[in-house]
């Protein structure tokens, strides 16, 4: 129900700033709304308002929307009005009026982030783990407890940011150059190279292809909370619980017992318990069988006991003053733009598969996952799809902001309207491209669904 209610609420919302900015634009160029639509198919709600008597609309569809105008080709004009038709406004008038929607999406993420920037963004301290042998990162010297400084001398305070520039990075596949600071404080330089990744370690986790992931902390084995009605609770295992030993062999860390646990599915094991300052009797414990695609292992369903100051020095709060996050956020929405531009033209060439086309499904359930961990990582998806809206409305295809923008385009260049039958053909193009995309879109979705 969540991923539900979070996915229309996040869509609901950016339809009507994309809509607005039609909407807002058009009456400043003096056209007449007649209709402003939430949603597509039969109307929830109505009401009929403004000077104008605009009918503003909650549809039942709620997968876009859209801004109805007066227009003389959409049916006849009272004489007295035709001065506010759309298609009575200059070229540069209507121009304006299309491009305000995708420039709309653009600014409310431009302000999402501001808002993110200025409160403080939380990430983890880019501290690096021992890389396996073999790997690009161990080949170039990489060693546990080096903490990323700057990637090409773009700073980096968060591994989410280290992962961030390295993919666009990887994109061009050039050579990088890290600063990084010792764990005894001295200043280290590495290269890495791009030209042994394939493709889908381009499209996947480009950090983890080379070698590169995050030193985790290492906790005790000592149980925070535990699942209702998992293997641990079961057995009588309680939070706060410390974990002595299983099947006889002791566990100094929290990963010495997942790893032990994980290889025991269905399997019985003996937890020796410290429960406060009394050693009780050994418990079975009985792992459940977990399947995640071809993977499969063992969970009691216990998480481990976070201590706050063993976690401080690990997370990294990320804020800026209000003058300083107004660039960044402007920096933040334009090279976002250009790497989802950049991805799509790769798709086209087929240098990167279209499997990473997305439809609503995934849509939906990366909604759904970012509302349960809080309203920041919330705000960062709205923006994310912000962006991704304005940019898929940019595109020259038939039907889209895009494809208006185009015609007007050849409009100015030629100083003539585009002919109707041009148009038309166009209309029809663009849809079967758009009902492609979508559809693929979708498959690709049910396919994720399926393999998950």
């Amino acid at each position: 129900m969540l991923t539900v209610i979070a996915f229309i609420v996040a869509l609901s919302l950016l339809v009507v700033v994309h809509e607005f900015g039609h909407y807002w634009v058009a009456r400043r160029c003096g056209v007449k709304v007649l209709r402003f639509s939430v949603g597509f198919g039969k109307p929830l709600w109505s009401r009929t308002m403004g000077r104008d008597g605009t009918e503003w609309v909650v549809a039942a569809i709620p997968l876009g929307g859209y801004v109805k105008m007066l227009d003389e080709r959409e049916g006849e004009v009272p004489a007295d009005e035709r001065h506010r038709a759309f298609n009575r406004k200059s070229v540069w008038q209507r121009f304006a009026i299309v491009l305000a929607g995708p420039a709309a999406n653009f600014v409310a993420a431009v302000a999402l982030y501001w808002v993110l920037f200025v409160y403080g963004i939380p990430g983890l301290v880019p501290v690096v783990a021992a890389p396996p042998a073999g790997t690009v990162a161990a080949q170039a010297g990489f060693e546990a407890g080096e903490t990323v400084f700057a990637v090409d001398g773009t700073r980096v305070k968060t591994w989410q940011d280290f992962r961030w520039v390295m993919l666009q990075r990887a994109l061009d596949r050039k050579p990088v150059t890290i600063e990084l600071t010792g764990a005894q404080g001295e200043s280290v330089v590495r290269r890495l190279g791009f030209d042994s990744l394939a493709s889908s370690d381009i499209e996947g986790d480009v950090l983890g292809a080379m070698g590169l992931s995050r030193q985790r902390l290492v906790l005790p084995p000592v149980i925070g909370e535990v699942t209702r009605d998992g293997a641990a609770a079961k057995a009588g295992l309680r939070g706060g619980d410390r974990i002595i030993a299983i099947n006889g062999e002791r566990q100094d860390t929290w990963d010495d017992v997942v790893k032990l646990v994980r290889a025991s599915a269905g399997r019985a094991l003996q937890f020796r318990i410290q429960r406060g300052e009394v050693d009780l009797p050994a418990l079975d414990v009985t792992p459940d069988l977990v399947e995640e695609g071809s993977a499969r292992f063992g969970r009691i369903g216990a998480s481990p006991r976070m201590d706050p100051g063993l976690m401080k020095g690990m997370i990294a709060d990320v804020s800026y003053g209000p003058l300083e996050s107004v660039w960044r956020a402007l920096a933040k929405t334009w090279e976002t733009s250009i790497f989802s531009l950049r991805m799509l033209g790769k798709m086209v060439t087929g240098e990167v598969s279209m499997k990473n086309l997305s439809g609503p499904i995934t849509i939906a359930d990366y909604a759904g996952q970012s509302a349960q961990n809080g309203w920041i990582p919330y705000l960062l998806f709205l923006a994310l799809i912000s962006i991704s809206l304005g940019v898929l409305n940019l595109l020259p295809i038939p039907l889209l902001d895009g494809g208006h923008l185009m015609y007007y385009s050849v409009e100015i260049l030629t100083g003539k309207p585009v002919p109707d039958k041009v148009m038309e053909v166009g209309q029809q193009i663009g849809m079967m491209l758009l009902f492609a995309l979508m559809a693929f879109a979708l498959y690709n979705d049910i396919n994720r669904l399926i393999g998950s």
